[in-house]
């Protein structure tokens, strides 16, 4: 019973596009004709049976040949000769030669009915794999094991949703919504969906469509606080501040407790030119972000604005220097921070934020006309 474990670089393995392996040859070698178990990850706690499948053909060569094929390394799923090695010296603990012999294994995956072992939920076992690919951020990889799942259910409510989801993170909308349509057509009522679709249209620079996507969603549960928190934001893109603000104040009804809801609503806030409210809200989403450091920069950083509006430009260079105590390469927080050195007079620290800038971005426009106005004050 030959068994083959698989690792992370063969995703393609699982979606059905990989049907070729490259081993160093056994004491008794595999032969057309073999049987072969196939594993996920067989010595970790993911182990995973994946398929079982027939040996259709054999190559043989040496290492020395191996050792320097890219193309042959690329099919085995890595970026080039030198990476195959690498992972062949850590496989095979003892010491490989240029004359050791390596079998290209060429197989052909058996339906699950055909199987002698244990059978597995194929479909289950690629979704699984999808998410965690998903959960991880690994969106090119998770796409590629969505697609594979809906092989064996097109219609597949999940799966159409889950894809629509990670073709948006990729920034391909038009396919995510294709995804999302296809669900809607099964369940035209699910306002996680039309929500998900709506998200994907303002994305793709479509916002009317998009408040259309979310006056459907409203119709079905205008209580979402997912599909409000969306529609204020979308209304806020559409410059509807009124509109998009009642929104927020009715997501805080719902839970006071959510400090991107207190950002989103102190940025509105501050668009319509309510400088203190707004420093209210980024002050309430401050309190409660916690560990929350992304949100915590932002809404420091927009507190700090405010403050200059106001003129209270002491506070607004301790908000600067809090948001980028967090993200220390962040160039709009050292811009800001810069802004306020000169008006404070302090060109000398002024000068200092502005080269760090152009440390990080040499192109950056603003950081050199201001850096050439600190040099004129010094």
């Amino acid at each position: 019973m030959p068994i083959l474990s698989f690792g992370s670089q063969n995703i393609n393995i699982i979606t059905g596009k990989k049907t070729m392996t490259i081993r160093k040859i056994w004491k008794n070698p595999l032969k057309v004709g073999d049987r072969l178990y196939c594993y996920w990850n067989l010595v970790s706690k993911e182990k995973k049976k994946i398929f079982e499948a027939i040996v259709t053909d054999i190559d043989l060569i040496s290492f020395k040949d191996l050792k320097n094929n890219d193309e042959l390394a690329q099919e085995e799923g890595y970026t080039n000769s030198k990476e195959i090695v690498k992972e062949f010296k850590k496989m095979y603990l003892e010491k490989i030669n240029d004359d050791d012999i390596f079998q290209i294994i060429y197989f052909e995956k058996l339906d699950v009915d055909k199987w002698k072992g244990k059978k597995i939920n194929e479909k289950a076992m690629i979704t699984q794999r999808a998410d965690i690919f998903f959960d991880s951020g690994k969106y090119d990889k998770s796409e590629m094991c969505y697609t594979a799942a809906l092989k064996f259910d097109p219609e597949d409510m999940y799966l159409l949703n889950k894809k629509g989801d990670n073709l948006s993170r990729l920034g391909k909308f038009k396919e995510a919504i294709e995804c999302y349509d296809k669900a809607l057509k099964k369940e035209p009522s699910n306002e996680y969906i039309l929500n998900n679709k709506a998200i994907a249209l303002l994305n793709s620079g479509n916002v009317e469509e998009a408040l259309n996507v979310s006056n459907k969603a409203m119709e079905i549960n205008d209580k979402n606080p997912v599909i409000l928190y969306w529609r204020g934001f979308i209304l806020e893109i559409l410059k509807r501040f009124d509109e998009s603000l009642e929104i927020y104040d009715r997501l805080l009804k719902i839970d006071n407790t959510n400090p991107e809801v207190w950002n989103a609503r102190g940025n509105i806030l501050n668009e319509m030119g309510k400088l203190e409210e707004a420093l209210e809200s980024y002050d309430k989403a401050l309190e409660l972000c916690l560990d929350d450091s992304d949100i915590d920069a932002s809404a420091q950083n927009r507190k700090g604005n405010a403050l200059i509006e106001l003129g209270r430009y002491e506070e607004a260079l301790e908000c600067f220097d809090k948001a980028i105590e967090l993200e220390k390469e962040n160039v709009d927080f050292l811009l800001n921070k810069g802004v306020v050195l000169m008006e404070l007079g302090r060109f000398d620290e002024a000068l200092y934020s502005f080269t760090r800038v152009l440390t990080i971005k040499p192109d950056d426009e603003d950081a050199q006309f201001l850096k050439e106005e600190c040099l004129e004050n010094l």
